[in-house]
């Protein structure tokens, strides 16, 4: 062999080892056996709802809830009790998921760790506003507290200007009211007090609240009945929640109008949460994330007037909820959170008549 063809020789075997060589440091990528794949959660049969929520929408949520997962639902409509009951239970939760109640009550709740913080697919798409910082709760529906007259019985110049003209003596026998049991009376007397609270008048806002209890006719349990007084003409002005009001009026017929006073009005944000140690915790996750949907959203909005929080359901949402205008009052919800309890106590025992009985 020459030493020209030697060389060559060399040259290719060198080649050779070399590509061997590195192959054989290449990292070789393992494809995932299918157990190493992340797994959907498994939802459990059934899921408990504490509810402040009509038994109508309960049941229309339960249902498309339950074609969509195969989950059962199980609903307990509590009304002024919701917060009261999860608190109790919170040792011992007894539901899965708290559904309804201002977001006031999801801040208390909050404060004392009843809550499991869960973050939706939907998260980005609320407003602040609307949710917690820390995803412990969500708002699924904007409930305006308004106050609002009979066109029949109050013309437009005798109407109070701002929330304070109701202890005017001209209104006596003319105001019926929700009793503090309502979640939306709570946040209606508490966010007044705290407009007094704010200017270090407080005093002052007790004084206004029993000069507007002693121009009231009569208390309500029951948002129906207190609807039919004004309607019946026993009375000519309250104040409801927004799609109660706009319900009765376009389906109803009744002949009443909103009142755009100068303070403004509270906006409630009902919500939804997990309950912490839920007995059905990927089932209340689910049903969290189905209710805050826009889809749901939209459909709540057609079906009872409930003004959504989720920009994409207001598109499909009757026109009135895009179209109606009305200030909304400046209320500190964490600070009302802290202080209501203790306030509508002093109202119910001190304030409150007790000779004027509240109908159910």
């Amino acid at each position: 062999m020459t030493l020209k063809k030697y060389t060559s020789l060399l040259l290719i075997l060198m080649l050779v080892f070399s590509i061997a060589a590195c192959a054989k440091e290449e990292p070789q990528t393992e494809t995932p056996t299918p157990a190493e794949q992340p797994e959907t959660p498994q939802l459990e049969e059934k899921v408990v709802i504490y509810s402040t929520h009509g038994e109508d929408l309960l049941e229309l949520v339960a249902t498309e809830f339950t074609k969509e997962t195969g989950v059962a639902v199980e609903y307990i409509n509590l009304k002024g009790e919701l917060s009261e009951r999860v608190a109790a239970e919170k040792n011992n939760p007894q539901a899965d998921v708290m559904f309804g109640g201002a977001s006031n009550l999801f801040m208390d709740l909050k404060a004392q760790d009843a809550f499991e913080p869960y973050q939706t697919s939907w998260d980005a798409s609320i407003d602040p506003l609307f949710k917690d910082a820390e995803h412990y709760w969500y708002g699924t529906i904007q409930t305006p507290v308004i106050l609002f007259y009979n066109t029949e019985l109050v013309k437009a110049e005798d109407l109070p200007k701002d929330w304070s003209d109701l202890a005017d003596s001209k209104y006596a026998n003319q105001l019926v009211f929700r009793n503090a049991l309502s979640s939306s009376a709570r946040v209606m007397y508490s966010a007044l007090l705290q407009q007094f609270e704010k200017n270090a008048t407080l005093d002052e806002g007790w004084a206004f609240m029993k000069a507007m209890d002693q121009n009231t006719k009569q208390y309500f349990d029951s948002g129906s009945l207190m609807m039919q007084a004004i309607g019946r003409k026993e009375a000519s002005i309250s104040f409801s929640v927004l799609n109660d009001i706009m319900d009765n009026k376009i389906n109803n017929n009744l002949p009443i109008e909103i009142v755009d006073l100068e303070s403004g009005s509270p906006v409630i944000t009902d919500g939804i949460a997990v309950i912490k140690n839920a007995p059905h915790p990927e089932a209340a996750k689910a049903f969290v994330e189905f209710a805050g949907s826009a889809e749901v959203q939209s459909l709540l909005a057609n079906a009872f007037n409930r003004m959504p929080t989720h920009p994409d359901a207001l598109e499909g949402a009757p026109a009135w909820m895009s179209e109606i205008k009305f200030k909304v009052m400046d209320v500190d919800w964490a600070d009302l959170a802290a202080k209501q309890s203790e306030w509508m106590q002093k109202w119910d025992t001190e304030i409150k008549s007790s000779d004027k009985d509240v109908k159910k």
